[in-house]
Parts: structure tokens; C-alpha cells; sequence
């Protein structure tokens, strides 16, 4: 087979050619490919299964225990002498900093203090052996808090003993759908949530969540919502039974907080205030009330001393309206299978959902963490804890644990983001605004599916609608570029470049066909609209 040019072409514009004369392309002959070559290029490829068998048949058993026992790659290659004693600092660094959180994560929630401290208990012994990541701390945080508050509340009364319940059946429907999404591998649904929606949810939730306790700094109670409009009415329509004893101490408690958090941030020598905050407050709240034990303020009780034991969830009528809240619970979940398994442990042993702290992860990479012995020495102080510790937590004053809460969540609200994104995408702006204001006034739910809605519809628009450049060729050099920012690149007669920024396929096909046939380009280049029909043709086929 002969290729024969059809005419020759002026290049006119050809920097190389600044006569102007008629140049003829050089032809190349097709050549054929010998036999041999050519029954080697038919030869069928495997099959995925037969991939994918492959490599399963080629796993050895120490590869497969790895696989399943993800512990075992760091307990092979453990380096005693480096290791053991940052990774001892950092265990009990964290699990100091957890007990307190614990307690006031799992009042968020509507649970009693000690199912907070359950949470940090078995998930973090279970993450430990089949987690993935070695710095990873889990336990209980406060958006999940808030997400299980908002579900059984609208349920079951949180005083009632159903509410624990279906909190613990939670934690095993979210730690099956971690498990099963981790099997398939279908943690890169998680990439469409793009990260000012997520920006935009976490700053709402925070405020959220911060309202939400004020209840405990006011005196009074308060609606339990995660609506902003329910929670400031009900907060202004009880203003008459404001208290002045919990308010005075719970602001000065959270003011120690964030004093010795911003310390412990700007200076590395004071990395320690930032850990010892929360067990500070807690220390110097009980010992205010054992000392002048104040009818005002109200404390946290009575508290079951001793580990939690072993039960099955019950409850599993109500699973139809408990699994929205656990999908929404598994998008918050960063290492799918091993926090599954975690999840799923601890539902035996009275948990509630639990899932990565992106705070004590931070503590506990910056404490030195090398491995996952840190979670061992977590849990085992929970358990010291839980055995001998909880006979002192009985005069924990509410407001303190409510400022726990609220310095936690403050570092979540995040403004510099959406300055950020004003600067550099209107349309990532346009997102974190939506996103922050139907989670602030519609709920969580709402504002999470309107936030990855708005994001997906971006993806497809821009999918369905892709940039396309008219490509010049630079002077002096082979390489073409968009002539919109390269206005020296030069153009020929009769030849057209054009770069489409998007795979070719049916949502897009319309679309560049009238930008190819725009009057700008039929005007520019007349001389060679059949070649543009053809192209048309190519597109609108799907052949690339």
C-alpha cells in the first residue's frame, strides 16, 4: 500500500522557509510486518482472572499472613533499640490525651462517660493488629459524635437504655460496610468528595457541635439538633435560667485549653502543654469540686468501674434506619478494613463508632510513633484507666468536659480555606460556601449529599465540556503549544492542531463538535473543512 499526497502546501508562516517556496511532503512507504512478528502481535493476553490467579498462585504463606495480619510486617522488621522507647512516649502520650476526649466525645453523642472510654478500648487493640497505618490513632471523635447524636435522637429518647443500644448495633453496621468497601477496594469513591466540600462540612459541624455544648457552659438545657437556626433559639429562649458558676468555670477552663494548645503549637519545647491540656482541665475541675463541692455545677456521676464484657448487639429492627448515618460514617473512615475490623470488635464489647483522630494521629507522629506497638500501649492505658482509675472521674464537672469538646473542634472550623479558595478557584469557593451553608441550616446529612452532588456535577460538567487548544509550533523548535498563551507560536495554512484536554466519548462528543465547527475556526480555516468532517466522524464513532 502507497500513500500519495493529495496536494502540496504552502508554509508561508515556516520560519525555516522564509521564501515561501512549495515544499513536498516527504512520503513513506507502509511497510508490512513479517509473519513471525505478525502471529506474535495476535496473541491473545490473558484474561483478568487468569491475572489476577496468577497472582494469588505466586503469594507465599508469610505474604498472605501480612495480607491478612498487617501487624506482622512491622513486628518482623522491629528495631528494639530505635523503636520501643518512642513508640512507648508516644502510646502513653496519646492514651493520656484520649481518656478525657473519650468521656467528652461520648457525652456529644448522648452516651454515658464510660461508653466513650469502651470506644478507646477494644477498636484501638483491634486496629493494632489489622490496621494498615502505624500512626493511626482511633477512638472515638467528635463528628462521628455528633452524627450518632442526631440519628438516635431522632429514634429513641437518649435517656432510654435503646439508645445505648442501638448505638453499639452502629458500631457493627459501620465496621461490616468499612469491611466489605475495603474487601472490593472501593475506597476511591471517597476521591469525588473533593476537599473544599470536605473543608466546608468540618467547618459547619464544628460549629455545630460547639453550640451544641453550650448547654453545659449556660446551666440550662438546651434542643438537641444539628440544625445552627433550632439551637440559637433554644439557646435565646432559655437565657432566663442562665447560670453564672458553670459559665465562669467552663470558660476558664476552655481558656487554659486553647492557651495550651497555641503554646505547645508555636514552640516545640512546649510540644507537651498541647497533650497535657485536656487531663489538665480535668485534674483541675475535679479538684475544684472536691474542695468546694458548688450545688451549681453539675457533675459526671457515678461510673462503672471494670472492662466492658462481652455481648452481641440486639436491636436489629432498626437497622433500615441506622444504615444512612453508617454509609455517612464510612466516607468519614480514611483506612476502610482495618478500621472495620476495629469497628466490629468493639461492637462486642459495648463501642460505639470510632474512627481516626486527625488530631491525636498528629500528637502521636509528632511524639515519634515508629509502629503500631503505640495503639498496644494506648489500649493498655484505657485499660489501666478503666480498672483502677474511674472511681476519680465521678467528679468531673460537665462544663469542663463540654470545653474539652469545644477547644477540639475549634481547630476544625477553618476560614483561611475559603479566603484561600476565594483567591484561586471562584469554583472550589462556590462549593465550600454550599457545602458550609446546607450543613449549617438544612443538617448534616443534607449538607454532605448537596456538597458531593455540587462536586460531582463539577467533575461531570467538566468531563462533558472539556478545554480544547488550537496548538501552534514554537520558533526554532518542535514542540507545539496553545497559541492563546503562546501568541508567537507559529500556524499553517490548511493544517489544523488541536488538543482536547478530556478523553473522547458519547457526554462530550456534541460538545466538541461545535466548538471545532465554530465560526472562528470555519472562518480561520476554510480551506480545510473536509478534514474537519472527518475528525467530526472519528469523535462522534469513540475512536481515539
Amino acid at each position: 500500500m502507497e500513500g500519495r499526497p493529495s496536494s502540496s502546501y504552502s508554509f508561508s508562516g515556516d520560519p525555516a522557509n522564509p521564501s515561501g517556496s512549495r515544499q513536498t511532503p516527504k512520503v513513506i512507504l507502509l511497510q508490512h510486518p513479517p509473519p513471525s512478528s505478525a502471529s506474535s502481535l495476535i496473541r491473545p493476553s490473558p484474561s483478568h482472572f487468569a491475572k489476577w490467579l496468577s497472582r494469588i498462585q505466586r503469594k507465599s504463606v508469610m505474604e498472605w499472613l501480612e495480607l491478612l495480619l498487617p501487624c506482622i510486617r512491622w513486628i518482623r522488621t522491629y528495631k528494639w533499640r530505635e523503636y520501643l522507647q518512642a513508640d512507648i512516649m508516644a502510646g502513653i502520650t496519646v492514651g493520656t490525651m484520649l481518656v478525657p476526649q473519650a468521656m467528652s466525645y461520648a457525652k456529644l453523642a448522648g452516651l454515658h462517660p464510660i461508653y466513650g472510654l469502651y470506644s478507646g478500648f477494644v477498636p484501638i487493640f483491634a486496629y493494632a493488629i489489622f490496621g494498615s497505618s502505624r500512626q493511626l490513632a482511633i477512638g472515638p471523635v467528635a463528628l462521628v459524635s455528633l452524627l450518632v447524636s442526631n440519628t438516635l435522637s431522632s429514634i429513641v429518647d437518649s435517656t432510654d437504655e435503646l439508645y445505648t443500644e442501638l448505638a453499639i448495633l452502629l458500631a457493627l453496621l459501620v465496621g461490616i460496610l468499612e469491611c466489605v468497601m475495603g474487601i472490593l477496594r472501593l475506597g476511591w469513591l471517597i476521591r469525588f468528595i473533593s476537599h473544599s466540600v470536605i473543608s466546608g462540612f468540618t467547618t459547619s459541624s464544628a460549629i455545630v457541635i460547639a453550640l451544641s455544648q453550650a448547654k453545659y457552659f449556660l446551666g440550662y438545657s438546651i434542643t438537641r439538633s444539628s440544625k445552627i437556626i433550632p439551637l440559637v433559639k433554644s439557646i435565646i429562649a432559655g437565657a432566663d435560667k442562665f447560670s453564672w458558676p458553670p459559665f465562669v468555670m467552663g470558660s476558664i477552663m476552655l481558656a487554659i485549653l486553647l492557651t495550651m494548645k497555641q503554646l505547645g503549637k508555636k514552640q516545640k519545647k512546649l510540644r507537651f502543654l498541647r497533650v497535657a491540656g485536656p487531663l489538665t482541665a480535668v485534674i483541675l475541675g475535679t479538684v475544684f469540686v472536691k474542695i468546694l463541692h458548688p450545688q451549681s455545677i453539675s457533675v459526671v456521676g457515678g461510673i462503672p468501674e471494670g472492662l466492658p464484657s462481652f455481648s452481641v448487639p440486639t436491636c436489629f429492627d432498626y437497622v433500615k434506619r441506622l444504615i444512612p448515618t453508617a454509609l455517612l460514617i464510612t466516607g468519614v473512615a480514611i483506612l476502610l478494613f482495618g478500621l472495620g475490623v476495629a469497628n466490629i470488635c468493639g461492637s462486642f464489647f459495648s463501642a460505639y463508632p470510632t474512627t481516626g483522630s486527625f488530631s491525636r494521629s498528629a500528637v502521636n507522629n509528632e511524639s515519634g510513633a515508629k509502629t503500631g506497638l503505640s495503639g498496644f500501649i494506648m489500649g493498655v492505658i484505657i485499660l489501666c484507666a478503666l480498672q483502677f482509675l474511674t472511681p476519680l472521674f465521678t467528679d468531673i464537672p460537665q462544663c469542663t468536659l463540654a470545653a474539652i469538646v469545644v477547644s477540639a473542634v475549634m481547630g476544625l472550623i477553618d476560614y483561611e480555606e475559603a479566603i484561600f479558595l476565594w483567591r484561586v478557584d471562584k469554583r472550589d469557593f462556590l462549593l465550600w460556601v454550599t457545602t458550609s451553608i446546607t450543613t449549617l441550616f438544612l443538617g448534616i446529612e443534607i449538607g454532605v449529599l448537596v456538597g458531593v452532588g455540587a462536586s460531582l456535577a463539577f467533575v461531570i460538567h467538566e468531563s462533558a465540556n472539556p478545554h480544547i487548544a488550537v496548538l501552534g509550533r514554537l520558533p526554532g523548535t518542535t514542540v507545539y503549544r496553545n497559541i492563546k498563551q503562546y501568541p508567537e507560536a507559529y500556524t499553517y495554512k490548511g493544517i489544523v492542531v488541536v488538543r482536547i484536554d478530556a478523553p473522547i466519548y458519547f457526554a462530550n462528543i456534541s460538545y466538541i463538535k461545535e466548538r471545532w465547527l465554530s465560526p472562528i475556526l470555519i472562518e480561520k480555516f476554510s480551506q480545510h473543512l473536509p478534514w474537519l468532517e472527518c475528525l467530526n466522524f472519528l469523535a462522534s464513532s469513540g475512536i481515539l
